[in-house]
């Protein structure tokens, strides 16, 4: 079995300490240096605007400072991935109230672009786009109700809001042409309601029905596309634990092989995208952009080889 040698997690950390942002750093330094919770925290402070919510290019392929729901959604995974539910904390706090506003908020949900976006380098996929929004608002939004039901006040106007985009979501991903959309916010729905007791105010077997049949279809196992931009099985699989495990064990551990084969000598691996049609407009933004991404995707890759016992260190 191969494993990343301690020359190369050095080699890794080396570029992480020279190239990483600080919250970057500090995510590094909780994983693999026994760092604190509170320093992941203080750095993210740093891109949390007046109204609770984040922007500020935190998301590296959007250099839109204003709020945006999907920003905010990926701290949101941040903080769970530091397993972290201080509900008073200022920062939680701040989302709070940000949801609370109604900022770039529809009656289906969260918006997944926001019209400040066409002000700042951006991704296309970031583009403003409305119909894009009607679409694409089912894969932020499970999030973002899972959040609003662990911390929003049992009480409160926005729990209550909280209550209704959770039946709203219900529904919606009830339809067809919905069964093989927001794979991740299915499961972390109904992880969710399981984990909050909720399971007699919801029906959610609907939400895993099928779904390992959904996520193993959608993973990429032709290692030779996984150059470009495809779902690869640690998307969905991350560790041993995952329930998705079984049947993608050799999928799995092809992916674990190939991420110690491809890292470059000295380097972090690369990403897999371009900005393509806005690439022209913003080359710079974007080779800082890809620049960032580095260090967060190392930490993301080291995480899953460890997961794996796959770190010789």
């Amino acid at each position: 079995m191969k494993k990343l040698s301690k020359k190369s997690f050095e080699e890794i950390r080396l570029w992480v300490y020279r190239n990483a942002r600080q919250f970057e750093l500090a995510l590094w330094q909780y994983e693999f240096e026994n760092g604190s919770k509170e320093a992941v925290l203080s750095a993210l402070a740093y891109y949390q605007n007046d109204d609770g919510g984040f922007g500020n290019a935190l998301e590296p392929d959007s250099w839109n400072p204003e709020s945006t729901p999907y920003t905010t959604k990926v701290v949101i995974d941040l903080l769970r991935s530091i397993d972290f539910v201080d509900a008073k904390h200022p920062i939680i706090q701040g989302m709070l109230k940000f949801f609370e506003s109604g900022k770039h908020r529809e009656e289906y949900g969260w918006l997944w672009s926001i019209p400040s976006n066409e002000n700042h380098a951006h991704a296309p996929w970031w583009n403003y786009d409305p119909k894009m929004n009607e679409n694409y608002y089912i894969d932020i939004t499970p999030k973002i109700v899972c959040f609003l039901l662990q911390f929003a006040e049992k009480d409160s106007a926005l729990y209550q809001q909280a209550i209704a985009f959770t039946n709203r979501l219900l529904a919606d991903l009830k339809k067809p042409e919905n069964k093989q959309k927001a794979l991740h916010g299915r499961y972390a729905l109904s992880e969710m309601i399981k984990q909050l007791g909720l399971t007699d105010q919801f029906e959610i077997s609907h939400l895993t029905d099928n779904l390992k049949a959904h996520i193993d279809e959608t993973i990429c196992r032709d290692v030779s596309q996984w150059t470009d931009y495809n779902v690869k099985p640690s998307e969905f699989i991350p560790s041993p634990n995952s329930p998705f495990l079984l049947g993608n064990e050799a999928t799995v551990h092809t992916e674990l092989d190939y991420l110690i084969e491809i890292r470059p000598e000295n380097n972090v691996w690369g990403i897999t995208w371009k900005w393509w049609d806005n690439y022209d407009k913003y080359p710079k933004e974007f080779a800082i952009s890809e620049h960032w991404w580095k260090s967060w995707i190392a930490i993301e890759k080291l995480k899953f080889l460890r997961a794996f016992d796959r770190l010789d260190v």
